[in-house]
């Protein structure tokens, strides 16, 4: 018998009914970012913007950040002579991603830019370069901070801040003073205390030489080990302070910092955070001895604020990916996003995007504005920095989960990229104080600061009679904030509502009706429930979704 194949034989190999990848696309088309860019004071950046937008969104940068984390950093102690070296080798696409965000302005650019808006622009290229990959934020961020923490010592700040707002990548360790552009990093936590700094066991001596001290300790977590300076607390004759540690002594030798570890994370593979030792090792202090907190936190606190923009990145990232999916995925007769629960998920994860991005963005103008001495600004951004680094972080993972999941099993293979997000998504809510340290710190600032109280409460009330549930929330808070009793015991619950009244008044005054009135309703008024895709019946989700995908039309 004559078996005859048919041609149709491998029909199973056609594929159908697949979304096929987001990329090329343009990372800045986001009516939310843009809009807030223009309110904040940085609208000469929008060209800028725009343009970055497209080369991260292109196949090239998007090749570049799933490379780096797909070849991890690696650690060598020593050469093959069996020299220290205590090097951390990257893939090209490493190098690649630092090269352009240094090139942007993503490290201390800013500082050096007498331009209105400087921070708020630095801000907004930040949120479109992050579509790449997250890990290289880390060294971006701590450049960008370690700046106003190094003013606290002038002379020191002369001769390193010049490099430190360079906008060129040189990476390889040599004598700071003889590269083009440097990089900082941060050391303060410890196997002893972790967020509890003051538990610090590491030793700084006092040497003969004003100013010029050895350390003698080991940290728990250093991220960017191969940054050229290093802000690091240890523990001096008059109490604990902040050092600049150089990874290269002025004369050429190295100083001694040697990686006992690379950290083995869940996610943010492609970023090395490390174990460094310090034995003998040469430091300058900065600022007073003994007031080394206060001094570092000038570095802590705008590393919080690259923890919340780094979040509402990830969700704008994870969002388009998502909507990418549904909107070219069928299922039981029609396409996803026809599905009116699939609407109604994709529409509450869009709320919740911008509201990240526009507290984001108030946060830069915040910033920008403090730093060229408006002190209501000063006040306001003291409360409301650690009030978002506090919220924003936290709906991160839950985010991700949920635009992963628009995937279905698609979202939970390598393949799609989703699950290199999904697992950053923790970390913004860990680093530079988890959410006790943050909702603590809110407490802190309203006890013993009331100024910045008094402005919060001002921005809150801006909105007043734009929507019903926010001026009910607005009317709680006050009775909450007067409430004395336990209050460490209840400090993420207030915190809480003060950062989703923040978002309800920020939406209220500057975001379509739409998007205000159903964050309002869902998330202050009762009207939705604890997960996403509960948003109620009158959200007018067509509205949302235009404005989240497609504003022209």
């Amino acid at each position: 018998m004559t078996v005859v194949i048919s041609p149709v034989a491998h029909s199973t190999h056609a594929v159908t009914n697949q979304a096929g990848p987001l990329a090329p696309y343009d990372a800045s088309d986001d009516i939310a970012l843009l809009e807030g860019l223009r309110r904040e004071g940085a609208e000469w950046a929008e060209q800028d913007v725009r343009r970055l937008g497209l080369v991260a969104g292109g196949n090239e940068a998007q090749r570049w950040g799933e490379d780096a984390n797909r070849f991890e950093p690696v650690l060598r102690t020593h050469d093959r002579f069996g020299n220290r070296v205590d090097e951390v080798e990257f893939h090209p696409s490493w190098h690649h991603l630092m090269s352009a965000a240094v090139a942007e302005g993503l490290a201390g650019a800013a500082w050096g830019d007498e331009r209105r808006g400087a921070h708020v622009a630095r801000t907004a290229r930040a949120m479109v370069w992050g579509h790449t990959e997250a890990g290289h934020g880390c060294p971006m961020a701590m450049t960008y901070a370690a700046v106003p923490a190094l003013r606290h010592q002038p002379d020191l700040a002369s001769i390193y801040e010049p490099l430190l707002t360079s906008r060129v990548y040189e990476p390889g360790l040599t004598a700071p003073t003889r590269k083009r552009g440097l990089l900082a990093g941060m050391g303060m936590t410890e196997k002893q205390g972790g967020s509890d700094v003051r538990a610090n066991t590491t030793e700084a001596r006092s040497s003969s030489e004003p100013g010029v001290f050895t350390l003698h300790g080991h940290k728990w977590f250093t991220s960017a080990p191969m940054c050229d300076l290093f802000l690091v607390l240890a523990q001096a004759p008059g109490g604990l302070s902040c050092f600049l540690v150089p990874r290269v002594l002025p004369d050429g030798t190295r100083n001694t910092f040697r990686i006992q570890r690379l950290k083995d994370k869940l996610g943010n593979r492609s970023n090395a955070s490390s174990e460094p030792e310090f034995d003998h090792t040469v430091a300058w202090l900065i600022g007073t001895e003994g007031k080394g907190v206060r001094t570092i936190m000038d570095m802590v606190n705008l590393t919080r604020l690259d923890c919340v923009m780094g979040t509402a990145t990830l969700m704008r990232k994870t969002l388009i990916e998502a909507g990418n999916h549904v909107r070219n995925r069928g299922a039981f007769g029609r396409q996803l996003i026809d599905q009116p629960l699939m609407r109604n998920v994709l529409a509450d994860l869009a709320v919740e995007s911008e509201a990240a991005t526009a507290l984001t963005l108030r946060l830069a103008g915040a910033t920008d504005r403090a730093i060229n001495g408006d002190a209501g600004e000063h006040a306001f951004r003291r409360i409301a920095l650690a009030i978002g680094k506090y919220w924003v972080t936290k709906r991160g993972p839950g985010f991700a989960a949920e635009a992963l999941e628009c995937f279905g099993g698609n979202g939970y293979v390598e393949e799609s990229g989703m699950p290199r997000w999904y697992r950053e998504a923790p970390l913004a809510s860990i680093w530079e104080g988890s959410g006790n340290v943050n909702a603590l710190d809110v407490l802190r600032a309203l006890q013993r600061e009331p100024e910045t109280g008094q402005v919060l409460l001002a921005e809150l009330t801006a909105a007043r009679g734009a929507n019903q549930y926010l001026d009910a929330a607005v009317s709680r808070l006050g009775r909450d904030l007067a409430d004395s009793s336990t209050p460490e015991h209840r400090a993420r619950y207030v915190v809480e509502q003060l950062a989703i009244a923040l978002q309800g008044s920020l939406l209220a005054r500057y975001s379509s009706p739409a998007v205000a009135d159903a964050f309002c309703a869902s998330r202050l008024g009762g009207q939705g429930g604890l997960a996403y895709g509960t948003l109620p019946a009158a959200a007018d989700l067509d509205a949302i979704l235009r404005r989240a995908f497609d504003p022209a039309h």
